[in-house]
C-alpha cells in the first residue's frame, strides 16, 4: 500500500484530517480467506470500536440519520442526493474506525471526511450500487410482464376464468420474479460491502473496489453468512424499542465493517 499523505494540509485541527499512518499489516490484492467464526468476531469487534466512544458514536448515528432523511425529502432530487451521499458518510466513519485503531480519536469531523476525499469516486460507488440494482431487478419485471401476457393469451374461457389464470400467472411471476431478485441482490452487497472502505482508505478507483469488494466476499462466504444471521437477530432486537437499538447497533455495523476490511484485506 501506497504511503499516504495528508490529504488535508489547510485543515484547522486533527479533526479535519484522516491519520496519515499507514494501516498496520500488508494489503493483500482480493483477500484472503478467515475462519467462519470471524463473523461473530467483527461483531464482537465492531462493538468494541463502539464502545471506546458511544456517545460520541451515538451522535453521530443521529445526524447520520437525520442528514438522509432530510436529503430524501427534497423534491425531484432527494432518492438520487442519498444514493450519491450514503457511500461518502459511510466511508468517513470507516476513516473514523481506522482513527480509533491507530489510538486517535472518534470526532463530529469524521462523518463528512468523504467530502474531503476522493468524493468524486464514493459518489460513483453510489451510483454502481445503484446500477446494480436496477439491473437485478430486471428478471421480477420481465417475469411479471411475461405472466401478464401468457394469462391475457390464455385467458380465452369466461371472463372469471380468465381474471383467475391472469391473477395465478401474475402471482407465480412475481414470486419467481422476486426470489430471483434476491438472491441476485446478495450478489450486489457482495460488491458494495468493502467498496467505501476500498476507495476512502485504499485509495482504489470506485469500479476497482467494488470489484476488490466482491472478490473478498466471495472468498469468504462461510463467515458472511454467521455473520448476517447474528446481524439479522441484532436487527430485530434493535427494533423491538421503537427502533432506538438501531442507535447502538447503526456504530457496532460500520465498526463490524472496517474489522472485516481489515482481516480480510490486510495479512498480519
Amino acid at each position: 500500500m501506497a504511503e499516504l499523505e495528508n490529504p488535508y494540509p489547510l485543515a484547522a485541527s486533527a479533526a479535519d484530517a484522516l491519520p496519515v499512518e499507514a494501516a498496520a499489516g500488508t494489503y493483500e490484492q482480493g483477500g484472503v480467506r478467515v475462519e467462519a467464526a470471524r463473523g461473530w468476531g467483527w461483531i464482537r469487534d465492531g462493538f468494541d470500536y463502539f464502545r471506546r466512544q458511544p456517545g460520541t458514536w451515538i451522535l453521530l448515528a443521529l445526524i447520520f440519520g437525520a442528514l438522509l432523511i432530510g436529503v430524501s425529502l427534497i423534491p425531484m432530487i432527494g432518492s438520487v442526493l442519498t444514493i450519491l451521499l450514503v457511500p461518502v458518510l459511510a466511508a468517513g466513519l470507516l476513516a473514523g474506525c481506522q482513527t480509533l485503531e491507530s489510538g486517535g480519536e472518534l470526532e463530529l469531523a469524521h462523518l463528512f471526511a468523504g467530502f474531503r476525499r476522493h468524493t468524486g469516486q464514493l459518489m460513483l460507488v453510489g451510483l454502481i450500487g445503484f446500477a446494480l440494482t436496477a439491473a437485478v431487478m430486471i428478471p421480477a419485471a420481465l417475469l411479471i410482464g411475461g405472466g401478464g401476457i401468457l394469462a391475457i393469451m390464455s385467458g380465452s374461457a369466461s371472463g372469471a376464468a380468465s381474471g383467475a389464470a391472469l391473477g395465478a400467472a401474475l402471482g407465480t411471476a412475481a414470486l419467481v420474479g422476486a426470489l430471483i431478485s434476491l438472491a441476485l441482490f446478495v450478489f450486489v452487497n457482495m460488491a458494495m460491502w468493502f467498496a467505501p472502505a476500498l476507495v476512502m482508505l485504499q485509495e482504489h478507483s470506485a469500479p476497482h473496489a467494488v470489484a476488490e469488494s466482491f472478490r473478498g466476499c466471495l472468498k469468504n462466504i462461510l463467515p458472511f453468512l454467521l455473520y448476517s444471521v447474528i446481524l439479522f437477530l441484532l436487527a430485530m432486537v434493535a427494533s423491538i424499542p421503537l427502533g432506538l437499538g438501531w442507535l447502538v447497533l447503526a456504530p457496532v455495523v460500520f465498526g463490524s465493517v472496517y474489522a472485516a476490511y481489515r482481516d480480510i484485506y490486510f495479512a498480519r
